[in-house]
């Protein structure tokens, strides 16, 4: 069959326009990166958040899609979000699909688009402490310059983003005076700060014209929930106690080394995560350690326990306990202070609670199954090859001399053989004559000899 020249100019035609129709079907496929803020705005959510930016600019996304309800949270994590937002070049949505409140509000206004499920509400950005109370004028002051900077860049109303935050702003048939300005759904829609209202994800992106889509949802990684779990006051209260413990049963029976080893990685598992949060700061991890040095030079170079120790004690505490709270170099104003009593509540309850432990349960827990099997307890005898100083049950009963200070535990000797001794006394000083009770492996048990 010959087709003449018109019926192929016709067929190639048809192809054509089906391959062109075909490509715009497959360009017309929008990537989708999708990130839930939910809960509080903490350091775990400015973490995730440059995480899914960081994963939008590399896959190339049509959209950061940002699903929220929050109350809000920490201004400076806010601000680090809102900043992101501006600066990124992949076009921003947010879906308020509940409350998107203070700190929310400001996340908000920093994206391209705003769209809200019916009932929701947008506003109420006030700087408050962790207990409701309104911050000093320095940080309105700051929030309001936030919200108008932001709304500009985004070619919205900047006196109705600072309307959210000065209840004092007059805003003529929009609000009154005395009250902070909260936008419901469709008021928010009148007033031009929000594009639409959607009862899903789904209808959002049709409103935006976008039918062929693909989602990349940014999920919190193993690393950021083990975090999440360290970071929460339960645990930390538990490592503080593992910490402060340790610390306390090593010296109580020194030269075992687990305890010591129990101690260093709960100070490690406690201040890790607190620092990755933003939490933690350099000078509360040292202010910690210069607490633990000073308490070891009281215990082990000057004798009694005075001014060292107890000065010690309180940095340390200190340490653990500033740790847990955001501030700026002792000032405490936007964490409140509720949740800094609340930390020094749990670290003090832990330090009681190991004490406790320790003085109740040390001596047992050395004769435990499970403390044997950790430690080397063998005897090293004379008749399988080895060579023995003196006999274990030899100088039980026998009076020796404290070469060191015993607070409680030091060394003697007897014989010209020294030995590493603890005191059933508590504490002996260098050169008093002791009276020996017991042997157990390397140490002896002494007191004051009378």
């Amino acid at each position: 069959m010959i087709l003449s020249r018109s019926h192929f100019k016709l067929n190639t035609l048809l192809i054509l326009s089906f391959l062109i129709i075909l490509n715009q079907s497959f360009a017309s496929d929008k990537k989708i990166t999708l990130l839930e803020i939910k809960g509080d705005i903490e350091p775990g959510t400015w973490r995730i958040t440059k995480k899914a930016i960081q994963a939008a600019e590399t896959s190339k996304s049509d959209i950061l899609f940002i699903q929220m309800n929050t109350y809000g949270g920490l201004l400076n994590i806010a601000d680090s979000i809102r900043t992101a937002l501006l600066e990124t070049k992949i076009k921003s949505i947010v879906y308020i699909d509940n409350n998107a409140a203070s700190a929310g509000a400001l996340i908000s206004i920093a994206c391209n688009k705003i769209y809200m499920r019916k009932g929701a509400s947008i506003g109420a950005a006030s700087v408050v402490n962790q207990s409701g109370e309104i911050l000093p004028e320095k940080y309105q002051s700051y929030m309001r310059a936030l919200m108008r900077t932001t709304a500009e860049r985004r070619g919205r109303n900047p006196l109705i983003a600072e309307g959210f935050v000065d209840p004092d702003l007059v805003i003529d048939s929009i609000k009154p005076k005395g009250k902070v300005l909260t936008f419901t759904t469709q008021e928010a829609i009148d007033n031009k700060y929000c594009d639409g209202a959607a009862e899903s994800i789904a209808e959002v992106l049709k409103a935006e014209g976008i039918s062929n889509y693909e989602i990349i949802k940014i999920e919190p990684t193993f690393v950021d929930k083990v975090i999440a779990f360290l970071i929460n006051p339960a645990v930390s209260g538990i490592l503080i106690l593992l910490i402060l413990g340790g610390i306390y049963f090593e010296i109580q029976a020194p030269g075992i080394g687990f305890a010591l080893l129990v101690s260093a990685i709960a100070t490690i598992l406690y201040f890790a995560p607190l620092y990755l949060e933003g939490l933690a700061a350099n000078w509360e991890i040292i202010l910690f350690f210069i607490g633990l040095a000073l308490i070891i030079v009281e215990l082990f170079v000057i004798p009694g326990f005075g001014i060292f120790g107890i000065s010690g004690i309180i940095l340390m505490v200190c340490g653990l306990a500033f740790s847990m709270v955001m501030n700026n170099f002792f000032n405490f104003s936007i964490s409140g202070s509720g949740k800094l009593m609340n930390s020094f509540s749990i670290v003090l309850a832990a330090l009681i609670l190991a004490i406790i432990v320790s003085v109740i349960f040390g001596k047992n827990l050395m004769k435990s199954s499970v403390f044997r099997k950790i430690v080397l307890e063998d005897e090293q005898k004379s008749d399988q090859g080895y060579s023995v100083a003196v006999s274990p049950d030899s100088i039980t009963g026998r009076i020796g001399v404290a070469i060191t200070d015993l607070r409680p535990a030091g060394k003697i000797e007897l014989d010209g053989i020294r030995y590493e001794a603890v005191s059933d006394d508590g504490y002996i000083s260098k050169g008093e004559n002791v009276f020996i009770t017991k042997q157990e492996n390397v140490s002896v048990f002494v007191k004051k000899a009378i």
